[in-house]
This record gives structure tokens, sequence and C-alpha cells, in this order.
């Protein structure tokens, strides 16, 4: 049995202790915002904070974590208030989004341990793969990411999700045959 917190919730998990904590949170708890991607550790799509630091879930077991807190991307902000996912909002960085929440988490580790990264260090720290190609977009959104926390900076607060009810309620034109 592997006891930790899990986004500020006691967590008690009846698994093998060597099962990666990426199959626990999927799995078990039903945080799929970890996303498996390589299963080597390489694609970074898959990164969680485990007591302040970049992890990537794929390649840690959860017998190795008794006593931490794990924080997901579940747990940042549900209304995507965190500053660090309104930088990326802000900067457009987001494409696909398979890569997204471990982008995310590593960027919140990072800034964590250091308030104004340079390009290299953040290059450094996000070493993950996207196939979309986001890195210039990406690096302009840990910059400001950056600036917010420092309070250099203010964001725009993020879009709320989902589909406005006033553009939805919208009629759309009706469709005529055309004429000969």
């Amino acid at each position: 049995m592997s006891r930790f917190t899990v986004n500020n919730l006691p967590q008690e998990y009846r698994l093998d202790p060597e099962t990666p904590l990426l199959w626990a949170l999927r799995d078990v708890s039903n945080l799929t915002g970890t996303k498996y991607g390589c299963g080597t550790g390489h694609c970074g799509a898959c990164t969680v904070d485990v007591d302040g630091r970049a992890v990537k879930s794929c390649q840690v077991t959860i017998g190795s974590l008794e006593g931490t807190f794990v924080t997901t991307i579940e747990g940042l902000a549900r209304d995507r208030s965190h500053p660090v996912q309104a930088a990326f909002l802000a900067a457009q960085v987001v494409q696909c989004g398979f890569c997204i929440p471990g982008f995310v988490m590593a960027t919140v580790a990072l800034l964590r341990q250091n308030r104004d990264p340079s390009e290299a260090e953040i290059a450094a720290a996000l070493n993950h793969l996207c196939r979309c190609g986001i890195y210039p977009r990406l690096i302009d959104a840990v910059r400001q990411a950056a600036a917010a926390a420092r309070g250099d900076a203010t964001l725009a607060p993020p879009p709320r999700p989902g589909i406005d009810r006033a553009e939805a309620a919208r009629e759309t034109p009706a469709l005529t045959p055309p004429t000969k």
C-alpha cells in the first residue's frame, strides 16, 4: 500500500508498489490530464510536480513516493487562472494539446526554482517533445509567466472554458438549395 498526497487530497493506492505513478494517476484516480507518451521518460507528456520538482511519472513508482505531495495539471486551477496556464493561453501555445500538461507542470517547477530563467535555462528544463513545434511560443509563454509571477507584468484573465451561451444560442442561417 502506498500513501501520498495528490492534488492536496490524501491517497492510498492498493497497487503493486512498483506501479508507475502515471498509471495510478490515470487508471485509479482518473486524473487523465497526465498523458502517456513514450513510457521511457523522453517525451515529457507525463510530467507532474512531486514536492516542487518536475518528475516524469512514467519513470517513478508509487512505492517510492510514500509521504510526498504530487500535483497534476488538474491540481493547478480548473478555471485556467494559474499564471502558467494563463500565459500559455495568452501566447497561444496550445495546438493539439497532448504535450501541454507536461510542459505546464515542468514550467511551474522551473519558475518555483528560478523566477527569471534565461532562454537556455528554459530549453534545458523543458526538453520535452512536441510534434506540433510550439517551441518559439513556448519560450514566450514561460517568459510571460515568469514576469507575472515576479509582479513585473499582468496577464489578461483566460477565457472561460466551453462555449459562450450567447454564441451557442445564435441562430444559423438555413441552407437553401441553389436555384437553377
